[in-house]
């Protein structure tokens, strides 16, 4: 396999006309998605805004794929590691509180996560704690099941999140507003006896905030992998 984008050396600085490293680069990227989503987000556009011309930038990344790949960990820099001493189970739900708090900070990381493994430095480092604080006496296969358990919860409640906040943004209607106008419909499904299960959920189930809602949800995940 040729050298990935963090093996390789970037080009000589030059200051005209205007300098230029990968930290600024895919600094300026996240800016520009955290504005605009991954659709603002091209090499045209991060070179606009670095004041450089496009084809400079192909002196320190060859491909799109290769910027995102650097804005994701980038953002996984982000997320603080538990200390080695901390156990499994506080271990990995601060991981888990952690990758949650910078997906509200750069809702489109949201994005970005799941699947393969990402292969920079941070997100090898994340990779690392994470199988550290679930590695047990037992197969170092049990560490991978729980690690992929654990961060499929958190890519599906963060994912889910984002899902919510987006539609609030294009719709113009937060979860209130959209029970309001949903009810008539809500009600007359509830009265054809159809779903008695949803209906007792509607009136009488507690609905907590988000917050809430992701711990006990990963407090349930952690607890049945017997490491709550």
């Amino acid at each position: 396999m040729d050298e990935l984008v963090w093996e390789r050396p970037e080009p000589p600085a030059r200051a005209a006309p205007a300098p230029l490293s990968r930290a600024r680069i895919v600094e300026t990227a996240c800016a520009l998605a955290d504005e605009g989503g991954l659709e603002a987000v091209s090499l045209r556009k991060v070179a606009a805004a670095l004041g450089s011309g496009p084809m400079r930038l192909y002196g320190y990344l060859d491909t799109k794929e290769e910027l995102l790949d650097l804005m994701t960990d980038a953002v996984y820099g982000e997320i603080p590691l538990p200390d080695p001493d901390t156990e499994g189970p506080a271990a990995l739900r601060a991981l888990a509180h952690g990758c949650r708090a910078a997906v509200q900070r750069h809702e489109w990381f949201a994005d970005l996560i799941g699947g393969r493994p990402g292969l920079g430095p941070n997100a090898l480092a994340y990779l690392e704690a994470s199988l550290a604080a679930a590695a047990g006496p037992g197969p170092i296969e049990d560490a991978m099941i729980t690690v992929f358990t654990v961060h499929s919860y958190v890519t599906g409640a963060v994912r889910s999140e984002i899902r919510e906040r987006r539609l609030i943004s294009d719709t113009g209607l937060d979860e209130e507003a959209w029970h309001r106008a949903a009810s008539p419909y809500l009600k007359r499904m509830f009265d054809s006896g159809r779903y008695p299960t949803l209906l007792r959920t509607a009136r009488d189930a507690v609905h907590p905030d988000g917050d809430a809602v992701f711990a006990a949800g990963l407090d349930r995940v952690l607890s049945g992998l017997s490491l709550g």
